[in-house]
């Protein structure tokens, strides 16, 4: 294992741990929408990525947004979707149903990447996918007389998104992520202010609330992005697939010793047999590409 593998690790383990504190940092939020925070976490994020974007491109950030072509558009309209949807479902249900169900993103993938790019799907993929729907439907059995089911069809929507943001990347063929994803944050920050604006809810917000949600798109989202995009261009997308479940083990800890938040049984059983079939469909195409290499 060389030293560019070893960095690219960390890097991705990093952007994992970032992503983490999503969950947690939303809960601080006092008063603020879904798409007020989704709002202000945008502008975090555009501020972020422009800088790290202009420095790549020897500061012409506007000609690496057009050069992303349809794909880069498609993909960020993706990333709309999967942006939203995630905020709602930490509002809505608790951070370890959101953390899980957000981890199906890349199973998601493998399944639309069949009709889409007419790649096979692995009978270890079909096994994982049972055993999702499995922890899934015991995950969200819990919020069919609670408040959370919301929250947890919304984290699933949201999982949809990110894998349209990755399906379309790879159509785009675009080796660089971060400009789509400075679209993305043009794009939610255009759609979450005409609702708001429809809504007449308007952009004020408490300082606390402008704040968290400014660092959330910066720092959480922004920074993991860029330490993500890094690792992305030495590692295969399964082991980025399986690096990534960091975010998932760490956020609910995150919750549990931050905010005291304590799990559901029904959350406890049914993401650990998610997580099992995530963790064994990623150790298992590591293998299948080990084998076809």
């Amino acid at each position: 294992m060389n030293i560019k593998y070893r960095l690219a690790v960390l890097f991705v383990m990093t952007a994992g741990f970032f992503w983490s504190g999503m969950g947690t940092s939303i809960r601080f939020i006092d008063d603020a929408s879904t798409w007020q925070i989704l709002f202000y976490r945008s502008l975090g994020l555009i501020i972020i990525l422009l800088i790290v974007v202009s420095y790549q491109s020897s500061g012409h950030p506007v000609k690496a947004l057009i050069s992303t072509g349809l794909g880069g558009v498609t993909a960020a309209i993706s990333l709309v979707l999967a942006f939203s949807g995630s905020i709602y479902a930490f509002q809505e249900t608790s951070i370890a149903n959101a953390a899980f169900l957000f981890a199906t993103a890349p199973l998601i993938t493998a399944l639309l990447a069949w009709p889409i790019f007419n790649e096979p799907i692995y009978k270890s993929t079909w096994i994982a996918l049972g055993l999702s729907i499995l922890g899934i439907l015991i995950m969200v059995s819990q919020g069919l007389s609670f408040t959370g089911f919301k929250g947890n069809i919304a984290a699933l929507i949201s999982a949809l998104g990110f894998a349209g943001f990755s399906l379309s990347l790879r159509w785009g063929n675009l080796r660089n992520m971060l400009p789509a994803i400075i679209l993305g944050g043009i794009f939610s920050a255009i759609v979450s202010g005409a609702i708001l604006s429809l809504n007449q809810d308007g952009l004020s917000v408490s300082i606390n609330d402008c704040l968290i949600s400014l660092a959330m798109g910066i720092i959480l989202l922004g920074g993991g992005m860029v330490f993500f995009s890094v690792g992305s261009k030495v590692l295969t997308a399964t082991n980025l697939a399986l690096l990534s479940m960091v975010e998932v083990v760490l956020a609910p800890v995150w919750g549990w010793i931050i905010l005291r938040e304590q799990a559901e049984f029904s959350t406890l059983l049914g993401g650990g047999i998610l997580f099992f079939a995530l963790i064994l469909n990623a150790l298992l195409g590591v293998r299948q590409n080990t084998q076809n290499s």
